[in-house]
């Protein structure tokens, strides 16, 4: 049963010399193609590899010379982060047989550690959606409840991590793309600050928006995690050039006289049982000694529309590249250049990849550009202002993550708007380049997991990830019944 081990208690083991990386990988061996036949959470699993791997990583241990506490733990990858030799499909038909030339940099920082790649994870197509339903390999699937959506764009992750397929994931968040799957899943997902971790190797949906972030059954697993894969990268001209602060050693679950704000907005039109939950996480928390203050985020109302420009701007400008003539898929029957491009780009990509490169195009075109792309930009300076505001008061932000439980496959797909909305909650961390994190805080009257979300300052990681873990503290531990 090590499958069912945490990042940590992995770690511990391998240390006590109790288990071998061997014993683990071959723990996942038996237990992911079973499982993934119902969740559907792995796009790539290769065995062979990952067997390898940990065999290397035992006569590292063996001989003295292990990378660091956690060589010979696998740990599952979004299918948007590039891996040499690994296919990276962005679970789309364009990229299907994609094999990457190079690791992104976040890879190569897991690899300098000794961690393993189990395998790489079902998502939105090129992360463009709330329920991994946009994915060319099939939805992956709640292992709560396999009638409903994992969340998204990084459903894979969040689903393998809940469903003991890994210990632990990476993922990426655009405007929610962690946070929501993790609250679907009962799991815990942070997006840190923009610029916290390398984006190089990271196929790129909205570049500005774009983050890297994990996945972990518990608050120190997720830190764990973010402690390896921060740091400044000269390859990634938005990476912070800072030291970085982020020790999940240090984590003790104490919130005595940190102010956390908790703002009106966010708590208009949510269901009436995750707002009860997520209440009641509050007062625990108020008499754990931190100062409750009630804040406002007045333009929270905007985050959608202003989201939906800059984000899909950024998409018909990222997309271009796939045109059927470097890599990727190339339509068959073409005659001429112009033909080539059409058909592979119209055969390439999904309805929903479509949908964002038009309305992207449409919105950066001559005669709305003003109208559109720039007033969206001027909206995104309204809600960083608003955050800032709200910083200077409080040291901590706290809200649901959703303002439902998981929905159910096929639900929501024929409203794209209603999709859109759903991300109402999750995208303004997003825009104003903030941490946030999503720890789970409880179940509903259904048996589905419910997030809390925790956002923070710039760089204010720490911070958050202590008022998680103490929220954390005062939950029971939840996991599916599989």
């Amino acid at each position: 049963m090590l499958h069912r081990k945490g990042l940590l208690e992995l770690s511990a083991l391998l240390d006590r010399k109790e288990i071998s990386a061997s014993e683990i990988a071959r723990s996942y061996i038996d237990h992911v193609p079973a499982m993934n036949s119902r969740i559907n959470a792995y796009i790539t699993f290769e065995p062979d590899k990952l067997i390898a791997s940990a065999e290397e990583s035992d006569r590292r241990r063996s001989s003295g010379s292990a990378l660091s506490k956690f060589d010979g733990i696998p740990v599952a990858i979004k299918d948007n982060i590039n891996t040499e030799g690994t296919r990276t499909t962005c679970a789309s038909k364009i990229l299907e047989n994609f094999v990457p030339p190079f690791n992104a940099t976040v890879i190569e920082k897991l690899k300098a550690k000794g961690l393993l790649i189990a395998g790489k994870t079902n998502m939105d197509e090129f992360a463009m959606g709330s329920s991994t339903e946009n994915s060319s390999f099939g939805p992956a699937k709640n292992p709560y409840n396999t009638e409903r959506v994992p969340g998204g764009s990084s459903g894979g992750s969040a689903a393998a991590v809940s469903a003991f397929m890994a210990p632990a994931a990476l993922g990426s968040d655009t405007g929610g793309s962690i946070r929501q799957p993790a609250a679907f899943c009962g799991v815990t997902g942070i997006k840190p600050t923009y610029g916290r971790v390398s984006r190089y190797g990271l196929v790129a949906y909205a570049s500005s928006l774009d983050q890297i972030g994990t996945f972990g059954r518990s608050v120190d697993d997720a830190a764990a995690l973010l402690e390896i894969i921060a740091g400044h990268d000269p390859l990634d001209s938005t990476s912070i050039n800072c030291e970085s602060d982020i020790s999940a050693s240090a984590l003790n679950g104490s919130v005595k006289g940190i102010k956390v704000g908790v703002p009106a907005e966010y708590f208009n039109g949510i269901d009436i049982e995750i707002r009860s939950i997520i209440e009641k996480k509050i007062d625990a928390l108020e008499n754990l000694g931190a100062e409750i203050i009630p804040i406002n985020l007045k333009y929270t109302q905007y985050a959608i529309p202003v989201y939906y420009l800059i984000a899909t701007a950024e998409a018909s400008s990222n997309l271009a590249r796939y045109d059927g003539v470097r890599y990727g898929y190339r339509s068959p029957d073409t005659k001429d250049l112009s033909s080539l491009y059409l058909k592979s780009r119209s055969q390439g990509f999904g309805k929903e990849v479509k949908r964002r490169i038009i309305i992207g195009t449409f919105s950066l075109s001559s005669g709305y550009y003003d109208a559109y792309y720039v007033k969206a930009l001027k909206g995104r300076t309204l809600i960083i202002n608003d955050f800032k505001d709200a910083f200077s008061r409080v040291d901590a932000i706290i809200s649901p993550v959703t303002t439902t439980t998981a929905f159910k496959i096929g639900q929501m797909s024929s409203d794209p708007l209603q999709m859109y909305m759903s991300d109402i909650l999750t995208i303004s961390a997003n825009l104003a380049g903030i941490p946030g994190i999503s720890v789970p805080a409880g179940l509903d009257s259904n048996g589905l997991p419910v997030g809390l979300q925790i956002m923070g300052n710039h760089f204010m990681e720490q911070k958050i990830l202590e008022v998680a873990k103490t929220v954390e503290s005062t939950c029971e531990k939840i996991s599916p019944a599989i």
